[in-house]
């Protein structure tokens, strides 16, 4: 199932959702208005570079990257 990332139109909240087809309704986390947006989603690939894969603070200032607004 795949995740997507959506905009709410009522209250500005972003959110992801898992969706099991197309045709499925979304509906906001915060105020479950339907009127929302698909945002475009980065592709992430996962693998052994050496680099560390722990995420770390976002530059928002949230604890980890991902969490902006929660």
């Amino acid at each position: 199932m795949p995740i997507f990332e959506y905009e709410c139109r009522e209250c500005g909240t972003k959110f992801e959702a898992l969706v099991s087809s197309s045709a499925q309704e979304v509906a906001c986390k915060r105020c479950a208005s339907k009127r929302v947006e698909q945002l475009l989603s980065v592709f992430a690939v996962s693998g052994n570079s050496g680099v560390s894969a722990e995420p770390g603070p976002c530059p928002c200032g949230a604890p980890r990257r991902g969490m902006c607004g929660e």
